[in-house]
């Protein structure tokens, strides 16, 4: 399934908030993305219907099966492609920007590519 990028960052930002707090609510949503409540409110309600998340009585966001598909192949490329940037050198902070522009236009192709030479490069490093 082909979504938007926005989409994409919001399931994302899901994903990493229920990691980090073990519950996630709109308003946490709103706050790490420093989105609007609106905003965020409306989006979760087209996740909804579109099976993404469920939501329960208490407003408590848990994503499906497809929507945690999409966050953590959106996360996974976000984290590699920080490393791989910090690793060249790149200052983390810009690394990290760099990287969630980068996670959303990059091929799954190329990305698979990335993937399978950071994976060797990350073998053959010396064990401190």
């Amino acid at each position: 399934m082909k979504i938007q990028e926005s989409a994409e960052n919001y399931l994302e930002t899901i994903l990493v908030l229920k990691n980090r707090r073990g519950e996630v609510r709109s308003i946490d949503i709103a706050n790490e993305m420093n989105f609007s409540r609106p905003s965020v409110s409306h989006a979760m309600k087209q996740f909804r219907e579109n099976g993404l998340i469920v939501m329960d009585e208490s407003g408590y966001i848990e994503l499906t099966e497809s929507g945690r598909e999409i966050a953590e192949r959106i996360y996974e490329r976000h984290t590699l492609i920080s490393e791989f940037l910090i690793a060249l050198g790149v200052e983390e902070e810009i690394a990290k920007e760099d990287a969630c522009r980068m996670e959303h236009a990059i091929s799954e192709e190329s990305f698979s590519k990335l993937r399978e030479y950071w994976s060797r490069q990350k073998e053959q490093e010396p064990i401190s």
